[in-house]
């Protein structure tokens, strides 16, 4: 029994992941707004060739999102996406501390926050390594296309 219940332990990380990467990567891929708020970043970032980059994370994040969603080229998808948040958590998070929630202070409309500290980027991180070393597990494309 024990060995059929571990081939559901990835799904639920699968999902989460996924989603979370689409509703991320949906806006800098398919918004004009969102596209361009994204390439500005990085260009402040002094991201190389940030209008091409800005492409290429924004369709990793939904295409690897999806990829996940579906349990299809989960190991593949898994380290794209991780070398995105690596990319995020060194350049974007890291100086903002651990803590996800950094509050700056408090507003007449309660605390004010700043920049998300790197804790969600090592959380993502370690889901990303479990599923490269699980793999994709029931319910994926991966495991339909092994029973043929």
């Amino acid at each position: 029994m024990k060995g059929k219940m571990s081939e559901w332990a990835p799904l639920p990380l699968r999902l989460v992941l996924g989603i979370s990467f689409i509703y991320h990567g949906y806006p800098k891929l398919f918004t004009v707004q969102g596209h361009q708020g994204f390439a500005g970043m990085l260009a402040n970032m002094h991201v190389p060739a940030s209008g091409l980059m800005s492409w290429l994370v924004a369709g990793v994040e939904v295409v690897g999102g999806a990829a996940l969603i579906i349990g299809a080229v989960v190991a593949v998808a898994s380290l794209l996406l991780l070398i995105d948040m690596l990319v995020a958590l060194f350049k974007v998070h890291l100086a903002a501390g651990f803590s996800f929630m950094n509050i700056k202070g408090m507003g007449p409309q309660g605390p004010v926050f700043g920049m998300p500290g790197y804790e969600v980027n090592l959380l993502i991180i370690a889901g990303l390594l479990t599923l490269m070393l699980t793999g994709a597990g029931a319910l994926s494309v991966g495991q339909m296309r092994g029973k043929r």
